[in-house]
């Protein structure tokens, strides 16, 4: 779970690569930022906020992998990519199934019924178009086969680079911006 200091070390990340022209590649596994008052007071927002920004206005290549859990804009700070990907047991969303099923029905007992209703798998989300690609695990899980994990993930990552290295920086900035406009809207 990220605090400031983290988003801010992020962005400046982000600042040299795209000074040098280097593709951003983010993997992302997080229930979302550390959510304590020390952070807060720190300006955990504000670094999140800035930290998205950041992804939005890159001139290079940037490519989400959510690994493991995606949670909240602590998550959605390092992902606001020209494509993310997502391993295939993995899961994604704004907020927890716990917190969800507290807000709608005032009881986490729910939480299996919000997960349901959020569609926070890959499968859903590929669905949703909210990711670009699932990469899928060894039998058994990721956890069971590191080095297929990580050629299959390596293999996802060269393919999208290959597709957007043609791309101009305005053209990387306004895909990823479209993109993003784009989420949770009605298309045929």
């Amino acid at each position: 779970m990220a605090k400031p200091e983290g988003y801010r070390k992020a962005i400046r990340l982000m600042d040299l690569a795209d000074r040098f022209g280097l593709p951003v590649i983010t993997l992302v596994d997080t229930p979302g930022a550390f959510p304590g008052m020390d952070a807060e007071e720190r300006g955990q927002a504000e670094a999140i906020a800035r930290s998205t920004e950041r992804c939005l206005s890159l001139g290079v290549p940037m490519i989400a992998l959510i690994a493991g859990e995606g949670g909240s804009g602590g998550a959605v700070a390092l992902a606001a990519a020209n494509r993310v990907l997502m391993l295939e047991h993995s899961i994604y969303s704004v907020i927890s199934p716990e917190g969800c099923a507290s807000i709608l029905w005032r009881s986490a007992s729910r939480a299996a019924e919000a997960a349901e209703a959020m569609k926070i798998t890959a499968g859903e989300l590929l669905n949703l178009r909210v990711i670009d690609r699932i990469v899928y695990e060894p039998a058994g899980g990721a956890h069971r086969d590191h080095e297929t994990t990580i050629k299959r993930v390596g293999v996802a990552i060269g393919a999208e680079l290959a597709g957007l290295s043609a791309l101009s920086p305005a053209a990387l900035r306004a895909e990823r911006r479209t993109k993003y406009l784009q989420i949770g809207r009605m298309r045929d």
